[in-house]
């Protein structure tokens, strides 16, 4: 029973129609012995690192070490909406020419130097500048990651990609579950430009997993060289519109973390009182509760279908806004996280092999367009948290992000009828 379970009954992908008995760890072989998914695998577990040791520090260096006020460091976050323009552009190359890791390399040692910047700014635009041009294109390394798996997946038509996909991309969740702990210890021990120096090393780090691990091309990368025409062409807007509208939802689905991270522990202290041990745990068990859902995403999504488990997944987030807003306790905040943890055990396992399906003649700018929508979320949950804290106070602004999930779970359950559901 639990192996027909895990197997998915009616409702396979494609890519496990085939096949009718395989081993429950086979997608874990298959990583562990291909140089390419093993690699990513670390490679994104090193920017997952890198990235969440300094997000929760960028405010303290911008305050304490450049002296700006704190409205001035809140706005540092909306430097963040140049980064799907860039992973748009990135993925577009990257689709036209096939060639994933070179693009990849190049993000990396682009992070690696605007980290090193960001250490050395001793001026209050440094940092604004540095993030919105050099980071923005940083990001893009992630995405390529994903395009090199997805391409090998689809030449060897592996019957346990979606498998596969989820590991890769849960090494990135185990990184951000270590960086935000080694970040701080790190700052506090020899400060926080030591910090971001370390951020940049991480992200150049990158590239040594990889090795010299060579990507399968795209499919039509390989029609162009074969017959020396571009055969991957500009994907049109129209073309894009079902990716466009899933990311747009992704985004209001994610907008209520970066309020959550903002507030949620400022709430905890100042007015519920909660010791610091217990505030730590509170925090701390959204992305262990997302780490062990992961995988029992896949396993459910054969089954009902990934846009449909990705409704449950928004409406989780729902429910636990409102636990923040409404019950006031303890139990409330622990209530809250565990449901956020199936919000992004679901969306964090599924969301990337849901948008490049949605796109499949394009899958690079597939994911680097849903990869730095996160970006355009957190510039939009910092506005809206800076906002709904100065009308609504504490706790009531995290009834802005309820607000976002209904409209993301109703439109997800509309996508999950049309004829772009993912299943």
């Amino acid at each position: 029973m639990i192996l027909r379970l895990i197997l998915g009954g009616n409702r396979l992908s494609p890519e496990l129609a085939a096949v009718e008995v395989a081993p429950a760890s086979s997608a874990l072989r298959a990583v562990w012995g291909s140089p390419l998914y093993r690699g990513a695998t670390v490679a994104l577990f090193l920017s997952g690192l890198g990235i969440s040791a300094a997000a929760p520090q960028i405010t303290m260096f911008l305050v304490d070490d450049l002296h700006v006020s704190l409205t001035t460091a809140g706005l540092y976050y909306l430097t963040s909406i140049t980064s799907p323009v860039a992973g748009y552009f990135i993925g577009a190359r990257s689709d036209r020419t096939g060639k994933r890791l070179g693009l990849f390399r190049l993000c990396a040692v682009a992070g690696f130097l605007g980290w090193c910047a960001m250490a050395l700014a001793h001026q209050v635009w440094m940092p604004f500048v540095i993030s919105a041009v050099v980071l923005a294109f940083a990001g893009g390394a992630g995405s390529q990651l994903f395009a090199a798996v997805h391409d090998d997946l689809q030449a060897t038509a592996s019957p346990v990609g979606d498998g596969v996909v989820s590991i890769v991309r849960m090494a990135l969740t185990a990184g951000w579950v270590v960086g935000p702990v080694a970040g701080s210890l790190l700052a506090t021990a020899a400060g926080p430009r030591a910090m971001l120096v370390a951020t940049g090393v991480c992200t150049l780090a990158q590239i040594v997993p990889m090795g010299f691990a060579r990507a399968r091309s795209a499919p039509g990368a390989q029609i162009e060289e074969a017959i020396g025409a571009p055969a991957l062409m500009r994907v049109g807007v129209r073309t894009m519109l079902p990716l466009l509208a899933f990311t747009g939802l992704y985004v209001l689905v994610y907008a209520g973390e970066p309020i959550k991270y903002g507030y949620l522990t400022i709430y905890m202290h100042d007015d519920l009182h909660l010791p610091t041990a217990l505030s730590g745990a509170v925090i701390g068990i959204q992305p262990l509760i997302e780490l062990i859902l992961m995988p029992v995403a896949v396993v459910v999504a054969r089954r009902t279908g990934m846009m449909r488990l990705m409704i449950l997944g928004a409406a989780f987030g729902v429910g636990a806004n409102l636990c923040f807003a409404l019950t006031g306790s303890a139990t409330g905040m622990f209530a809250g996280q565990i449901l956020m943890g199936g919000v992004w055990g679901v969306f964090a396992g599924l969301g990337i092999i849901v948008a490049q399906r949605l796109l499949p003649e394009a899958v690079a700018t597939a994911s680097a367009v849903f990869m730095s929508s996160t970006a355009v979320a957190s510039a939009l949950g910092g506005l809206t948290g800076s906002l709904g804290v100065g009308f609504l106070g504490l706790p009531h602004v995290f009834l802005a992000p309820v607000l976002y999930g209904l409209v993301a779970t109703v439109g997800i359950a509309v996508m999950s009828r049309s004829r772009h559901a993912v299943g």
